[in-house]
Protein backbone atom coordinates (compact mmCIF):
# COMPACT_ATOMS: atom_id res chain seq x y z
CA UNK A 1 0.00 0.00 0.00
CA UNK A 2 2.82 2.49 0.64
CA UNK A 3 4.07 1.84 -2.39
CA UNK A 4 1.18 2.86 -4.43
CA UNK A 5 0.81 6.43 -5.61
CA UNK A 6 -3.10 6.50 -4.67
CA UNK A 7 -3.22 5.85 -0.96
CA UNK A 8 -6.43 4.05 -1.02
CA UNK A 9 -6.59 0.36 -1.91
CA UNK A 10 -8.89 -2.17 -2.51
CA UNK A 11 -8.31 -5.98 -1.37
CA UNK A 12 -7.99 -7.09 -4.91
CA UNK A 13 -5.38 -4.80 -5.32
CA UNK A 14 -3.11 -6.76 -2.81
CA UNK A 15 -3.01 -9.88 -4.58
CA UNK A 16 -2.45 -8.25 -7.69
CA UNK A 17 1.48 -6.34 -5.88
CA UNK A 18 1.65 -9.72 -3.71
CA UNK A 19 1.20 -12.15 -6.15
CA UNK A 20 -0.48 -14.58 -3.69
CA UNK A 21 -4.41 -15.93 -3.72
CA UNK A 22 -7.49 -13.70 -2.72
CA UNK A 23 -7.66 -15.58 0.38
CA UNK A 24 -4.41 -15.05 1.25
CA UNK A 25 -4.65 -11.20 0.85
CA UNK A 26 -7.72 -11.31 2.78
CA UNK A 27 -6.26 -13.13 5.12
CA UNK A 28 -3.40 -10.31 5.52
CA UNK A 29 -4.65 -7.71 5.45
CA UNK A 30 -7.32 -8.91 8.75
CA UNK A 31 -4.26 -8.73 10.49
CA UNK A 32 -3.35 -5.52 9.63
CA UNK A 33 -6.50 -4.48 10.30
CA UNK A 34 -5.96 -5.89 13.71
CA UNK A 35 -3.00 -4.77 14.35
CA UNK A 36 -4.31 -1.06 13.51
CA UNK A 37 -1.91 -0.29 10.34
CA UNK A 38 -5.09 -0.39 7.69
CA UNK A 39 -8.66 1.20 8.20
CA UNK A 40 -11.45 1.54 6.04
CA UNK A 41 -11.54 4.83 4.32
CA UNK A 42 -14.84 6.40 3.84
CA UNK A 43 -14.60 5.74 -0.11
CA UNK A 44 -14.81 1.88 -0.02
CA UNK A 45 -11.05 1.01 0.34
CA UNK A 46 -8.17 0.92 3.21
CA UNK A 47 -5.40 3.18 3.88
CA UNK A 48 -2.12 2.63 5.70
CA UNK A 49 -1.67 4.03 9.61
CA UNK A 50 1.10 5.06 10.34
CA UNK A 51 2.61 2.87 13.78
CA UNK A 52 3.01 5.93 15.82
CA UNK A 53 -1.01 6.20 15.56
CA UNK A 54 -1.47 2.48 15.70
CA UNK A 55 -0.09 2.07 19.27
CA UNK A 56 -2.37 4.97 20.32
CA UNK A 57 -5.40 3.50 18.99
CA UNK A 58 -4.22 -0.13 20.05
CA UNK A 59 -1.90 -0.22 22.68
CA UNK A 60 -3.13 3.23 24.93
CA UNK A 61 -6.53 1.56 25.70
CA UNK A 62 -4.59 -1.59 27.00
CA UNK A 63 -2.20 0.44 29.29
CA UNK A 64 -5.43 2.43 30.49
CA UNK A 65 -7.26 -0.74 31.27
CA UNK A 66 -4.20 -2.16 32.63
CA UNK A 67 -3.70 0.82 35.47
CA UNK A 68 -7.09 0.43 36.39
CA UNK A 69 -6.94 -2.67 37.01
CA UNK A 70 -3.50 -2.56 38.58
CA UNK A 71 -5.17 0.12 40.86
CA UNK A 72 -8.69 -2.77 41.53
CA UNK A 73 -5.96 -5.21 42.35
CA UNK A 74 -4.22 -2.49 45.06
CA UNK A 75 -7.75 -2.02 46.69
CA UNK A 76 -8.53 -5.57 46.80
CA UNK A 77 -5.45 -6.34 48.44
CA UNK A 78 -5.84 -4.09 50.78
CA UNK A 79 -9.73 -4.99 51.53
CA UNK A 80 -8.18 -8.47 52.38
CA UNK A 81 -5.13 -7.96 54.40
CA UNK A 82 -7.28 -5.74 56.57
CA UNK A 83 -8.58 -9.02 57.84
CA UNK A 84 -5.16 -10.58 58.51
CA UNK A 85 -4.11 -9.14 62.13
CA UNK A 86 -7.98 -10.89 63.32
CA UNK A 87 -7.47 -13.98 61.32
CA UNK A 88 -3.63 -14.09 63.23
CA UNK A 89 -5.02 -13.06 66.24
CA UNK A 90 -7.79 -16.30 66.03
CA UNK A 91 -5.08 -18.58 65.08
CA UNK A 92 -2.74 -17.07 68.26
CA UNK A 93 -5.36 -18.12 70.53
CA UNK A 94 -6.11 -21.60 69.83
CA UNK A 95 -2.47 -22.39 68.72
CA UNK A 96 -1.11 -24.57 71.59
CA UNK A 97 1.45 -22.35 73.12
CA UNK A 98 5.69 -23.28 72.23
CA UNK A 99 8.13 -25.08 74.58
CA UNK A 100 10.26 -21.97 74.59
CA UNK A 101 9.30 -18.68 75.21
CA UNK A 102 10.92 -15.19 76.10
CA UNK A 103 8.79 -12.00 77.69
CA UNK A 104 10.54 -9.12 77.64
CA UNK A 105 8.67 -6.93 79.73
CA UNK A 106 7.89 -7.32 83.04
CA UNK A 107 4.13 -6.61 83.23
CA UNK A 108 3.33 -9.51 80.60
CA UNK A 109 5.67 -11.75 82.99
CA UNK A 110 3.56 -11.44 85.71
CA UNK A 111 0.66 -11.48 83.57
CA UNK A 112 1.73 -14.68 82.15
CA UNK A 113 2.70 -15.92 85.80
CA UNK A 114 -0.76 -15.47 87.38
CA UNK A 115 -2.13 -17.22 84.12
CA UNK A 116 -0.09 -20.33 84.88
CA UNK A 117 -1.23 -19.36 88.78
CA UNK A 118 -4.55 -19.53 88.13
CA UNK A 119 -4.49 -22.50 85.73
CA UNK A 120 -2.67 -24.31 88.40
CA UNK A 121 -4.32 -27.91 89.45
CA UNK A 122 -1.34 -29.81 91.98
CA UNK A 123 1.78 -28.40 92.88
CA UNK A 124 3.82 -24.96 92.70
CA UNK A 125 7.18 -24.92 93.23
CA UNK A 126 9.13 -21.49 93.86
CA UNK A 127 12.39 -20.00 94.36
CA UNK A 128 13.23 -16.41 95.01
CA UNK A 129 16.89 -15.56 95.54
CA UNK A 130 17.95 -12.66 96.78
CA UNK A 131 17.51 -12.13 100.77
CA UNK A 132 14.38 -10.04 101.92
CA UNK A 133 11.80 -9.18 99.45
CA UNK A 134 9.81 -6.03 99.04
CA UNK A 135 7.24 -5.32 101.09
CA UNK A 136 4.60 -4.41 97.85
CA UNK A 137 5.83 -8.10 96.39
CA UNK A 138 4.49 -9.86 99.05
CA UNK A 139 1.59 -8.01 100.17
CA UNK A 140 0.43 -8.52 96.03
CA UNK A 141 1.46 -12.47 96.41
CA UNK A 142 0.34 -13.09 99.56
CA UNK A 143 -3.90 -12.94 98.06
CA UNK A 144 -2.86 -14.90 95.14
CA UNK A 145 -1.00 -17.64 96.97
CA UNK A 146 -3.38 -18.13 99.85
CA UNK A 147 -6.33 -18.63 97.19
CA UNK A 148 -3.78 -21.09 95.38
CA UNK A 149 -3.73 -23.30 98.80
CA UNK A 150 -7.19 -23.07 99.69
CA UNK A 151 -7.36 -24.74 96.01
CA UNK A 152 -6.01 -28.01 97.27
CA UNK A 153 -2.69 -27.00 95.54
CA UNK A 154 0.47 -28.03 96.95
CA UNK A 155 3.33 -24.63 97.70
CA UNK A 156 6.56 -25.00 98.50
CA UNK A 157 8.72 -21.64 98.63
CA UNK A 158 12.62 -21.49 98.33
CA UNK A 159 14.58 -18.21 100.17
CA UNK A 160 17.87 -17.59 101.00
CA UNK A 161 18.41 -17.46 105.04
CA UNK A 162 18.59 -13.81 104.57
CA UNK A 163 14.70 -13.65 104.19
CA UNK A 164 14.16 -14.89 107.76
CA UNK A 165 15.34 -11.23 108.86
CA UNK A 166 12.98 -9.34 107.11
CA UNK A 167 9.30 -8.68 109.25
CA UNK A 168 7.52 -8.84 105.79
CA UNK A 169 8.72 -12.05 104.91
CA UNK A 170 7.96 -13.80 108.22
CA UNK A 171 4.30 -12.23 107.78
CA UNK A 172 4.33 -13.35 104.63
CA UNK A 173 5.25 -17.17 105.86
CA UNK A 174 2.85 -17.15 108.53
CA UNK A 175 -0.47 -16.48 106.43
CA UNK A 176 0.67 -19.34 103.79
CA UNK A 177 2.24 -21.67 106.41
CA UNK A 178 -1.97 -21.57 108.10
CA UNK A 179 -3.11 -22.80 104.67
CA UNK A 180 -0.39 -25.94 104.09
CA UNK A 181 2.65 -23.47 101.80
CA UNK A 182 5.98 -24.84 103.08
CA UNK A 183 8.86 -22.73 103.27
CA UNK A 184 12.99 -23.61 103.22
CA UNK A 185 15.84 -21.49 103.32
CA UNK A 186 19.61 -21.55 102.00
CA UNK A 187 22.71 -19.91 102.03
CA UNK A 188 23.95 -19.41 98.83
CA UNK A 189 22.60 -18.09 95.72
CA UNK A 190 20.43 -19.96 93.36
CA UNK A 191 18.52 -19.38 90.40
CA UNK A 192 14.87 -17.70 90.13
CA UNK A 193 12.16 -19.63 88.86
CA UNK A 194 9.33 -20.90 89.05
CA UNK A 195 6.96 -24.59 88.26
CA UNK A 196 3.42 -24.77 87.93
CA UNK A 197 2.34 -28.74 88.21
CA UNK A 198 5.60 -29.94 87.20
CA UNK A 199 4.76 -29.00 83.70
CA UNK A 200 5.71 -25.37 82.81
CA UNK A 201 8.58 -23.75 84.47
CA UNK A 202 9.16 -19.68 84.77
CA UNK A 203 12.94 -18.85 85.10
CA UNK A 204 14.96 -15.70 84.98
CA UNK A 205 16.97 -14.69 82.03
CA UNK A 206 20.41 -13.69 82.71
CA UNK A 207 20.76 -9.93 82.40
CA UNK A 208 17.20 -8.69 82.35
CA UNK A 209 15.86 -8.56 85.45
CA UNK A 210 12.11 -7.40 83.88
CA UNK A 211 12.31 -10.48 81.47
CA UNK A 212 11.68 -14.20 82.18
CA UNK A 213 11.94 -17.07 80.01
CA UNK A 214 8.62 -19.49 79.86
CA UNK A 215 9.79 -23.31 79.08
CA UNK A 216 7.52 -26.13 78.18
CA UNK A 217 9.32 -28.39 76.63
CA UNK A 218 8.90 -31.77 78.90
CA UNK A 219 12.83 -32.76 78.87
CA UNK A 220 13.80 -29.29 80.21
CA UNK A 221 11.21 -29.13 82.62
CA UNK A 222 12.05 -32.11 83.83
CA UNK A 223 15.57 -31.37 84.96
CA UNK A 224 14.45 -27.70 86.31
CA UNK A 225 12.13 -30.02 88.65
CA UNK A 226 14.96 -32.07 89.65
CA UNK A 227 17.19 -29.08 90.46
CA UNK A 228 14.11 -27.65 92.64
CA UNK A 229 14.11 -30.91 94.68
CA UNK A 230 18.09 -30.94 95.08
CA UNK A 231 17.77 -27.19 96.16
CA UNK A 232 14.53 -28.16 98.39
CA UNK A 233 16.26 -31.60 99.97
CA UNK A 234 19.16 -29.21 101.53
CA UNK A 235 17.10 -26.24 102.28
CA UNK A 236 15.83 -25.73 106.16
CA UNK A 237 12.49 -25.17 106.98
CA UNK A 238 11.39 -21.69 107.70
CA UNK A 239 8.06 -21.20 110.21
CA UNK A 240 7.15 -18.42 111.84
CA UNK A 241 7.88 -20.11 115.38
CA UNK A 242 10.44 -22.54 114.28
CA UNK A 243 12.87 -19.56 113.09
CA UNK A 244 16.34 -19.54 114.95
CA UNK A 245 18.24 -16.52 114.24
CA UNK A 246 21.35 -17.97 116.05
CA UNK A 247 21.30 -21.23 113.72
CA UNK A 248 21.04 -18.69 110.53
CA UNK A 249 23.68 -17.06 111.78
CA UNK A 250 25.63 -19.77 112.42
CA UNK A 251 25.11 -20.73 108.61
CA UNK A 252 25.77 -17.41 107.34
CA UNK A 253 28.67 -16.99 109.03
CA UNK A 254 30.02 -20.26 107.95
CA UNK A 255 29.23 -19.47 104.15
CA UNK A 256 30.91 -16.33 104.84
CA UNK A 257 33.73 -17.88 106.03
CA UNK A 258 33.58 -20.93 103.22
CA UNK A 259 33.70 -17.74 100.48
CA UNK A 260 36.69 -15.90 102.05
CA UNK A 261 38.31 -19.06 102.10
CA UNK A 262 37.75 -19.51 98.37
CA UNK A 263 39.33 -15.61 98.43
CA UNK A 264 35.90 -13.90 97.03
CA UNK A 265 35.08 -10.31 97.43
CA UNK A 266 32.36 -8.37 99.97
CA UNK A 267 30.31 -7.93 97.19
CA UNK A 268 30.49 -11.01 95.79
CA UNK A 269 30.08 -12.77 99.25
CA UNK A 270 27.03 -9.93 99.57
CA UNK A 271 25.48 -10.70 96.26
CA UNK A 272 25.45 -15.01 96.77
CA UNK A 273 23.91 -14.37 100.30
CA UNK A 274 21.33 -12.34 99.22
CA UNK A 275 22.54 -8.99 101.99
CA UNK A 276 23.74 -5.74 101.45
CA UNK A 277 27.95 -5.49 101.50
CA UNK A 278 27.24 -3.62 104.86
CA UNK A 279 26.17 -6.30 106.35
CA UNK A 280 28.44 -8.67 104.79
CA UNK A 281 31.56 -6.51 105.97
CA UNK A 282 29.74 -6.39 110.01
CA UNK A 283 30.38 -10.30 110.15
CA UNK A 284 33.26 -10.19 108.43
CA UNK A 285 34.63 -7.62 110.93
CA UNK A 286 33.44 -9.81 113.77
CA UNK A 287 34.72 -12.70 112.31
CA UNK A 288 38.34 -11.40 111.96
CA UNK A 289 38.11 -10.17 115.76
CA UNK A 290 36.78 -13.55 117.09
CA UNK A 291 39.53 -14.64 115.19
CA UNK A 292 42.27 -12.16 116.31
CA UNK A 293 43.09 -11.35 112.50
CA UNK A 294 44.60 -8.02 111.47
CA UNK A 295 44.20 -8.96 107.90
CA UNK A 296 42.08 -10.48 105.49
CA UNK A 297 45.30 -13.09 105.04
CA UNK A 298 45.63 -13.62 108.90
CA UNK A 299 42.10 -13.99 108.37
CA UNK A 300 41.70 -16.63 105.76
CA UNK A 301 45.33 -18.59 107.43
CA UNK A 302 43.40 -18.88 110.53
CA UNK A 303 39.80 -20.14 109.17
CA UNK A 304 42.04 -22.68 107.41
CA UNK A 305 43.60 -23.88 110.16
CA UNK A 306 40.90 -24.20 111.77
CA UNK A 307 39.01 -25.82 109.33
CA UNK A 308 42.11 -28.44 109.24
CA UNK A 309 42.35 -29.17 113.02
CA UNK A 310 38.37 -29.52 113.10
CA UNK A 311 38.76 -32.15 110.21
CA UNK A 312 41.60 -33.99 111.92
CA UNK A 313 39.29 -34.18 115.61
CA UNK A 314 36.47 -35.50 113.76
CA UNK A 315 39.31 -38.33 112.10
CA UNK A 316 40.40 -38.91 115.54
CA UNK A 317 37.30 -39.31 116.95
CA UNK A 318 35.94 -41.85 114.04
CA UNK A 319 39.48 -43.97 114.41
CA UNK A 320 38.62 -44.49 118.43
Amino acid sequence: MLSRKDPVARVADFATVYGGSAEEAEELAEQLLAMGLLAHDPRGGLVAISPDEAVARRVSPLEREMRARRSLIERRRGQLMSFLPVFEASLSDHQPPGPFEVIESLPAALTAIEELAAGCEDEVFTAQPGGARAADILEEAAPRDEAILRRGVRMRVLYQHTARFSPGTNVYVERIGRLGGQVRTLDDRFTRMLVFDRKTAVIAVPGNPNAAAIVREPSMVAFIVDTCQRLWLTAQPFTAESSSHAEIESNLREAIVRMLTEGMTDSSIALRLGMSVRTCRRHIADLMTDLKAQSRFQAGYALAMSQLLNTDARADTGER
